[in-house]
């Protein structure tokens, strides 16, 4: 047997092997086994200086609740907050509430309304939330805000 006759053939059963892994990795790709949504964890977070205490995506209310903590060194007046499901920039859900005072140190739980834009049970909820917020009482001065949201729908 030639030396090129042997890689030849070394080539071709390796070769083989190696195409059944990767038709099996995409079966299991395909069928949804290897989801990476299924293995990411859930998350919040928010500006500096506030916190994303706890999350919760509720599919009989539609609505998505935030436990928010201020650590900003004074209180805040949180107003426009709003959830983008889809990324394309319009408020899919939005706050019942006007304006949402948060004294320093102290913690508010924000219920969002998605009204069907919230998915099923077991779900991976996404989206990105946008606000503005004042600084102090009687603030002038509006900062917007940005944060995101992964949570596995209850």
């Amino acid at each position: 047997m030639r030396k090129g006759q042997a890689a030849m053939e070394f080539l071709m059963t390796y070769g083989w092997a190696i195409l059944v892994v990767l038709v099996a990795i995409g079966a299991l790709a395909y069928f949804g086994v290897l989801s990476p949504q299924k293995f990411l964890p859930e998350s919040c977070t928010i500006v500096p200086g506030l916190e994303c205490d706890d999350f919760t995506v509720d599919d009989t209310t539609e609505d998505v609740q935030i436990t928010v903590r201020n650590g900003m060194g004074e209180s805040i007046t949180a107003s426009n907050v709003n959830i983008d499901t889809n990324s394309d920039g319009t408020a899919d859900c939005t706050i019942a509430t006007g304006t949402l005072t948060i004294n320093d140190g102290g913690t508010q739980t924000w219920t969002i309304s998605c009204n069907g834009f919230v998915g099923t049970v077991g779900e991976i909820f996404k989206g990105t939330f946008t606000g503005t917020y004042t600084k102090g009482t009687g603030g002038t001065l509006a900062h917007g805000f940005s944060g995101s949201i992964s949570a596995r729908i209850t």
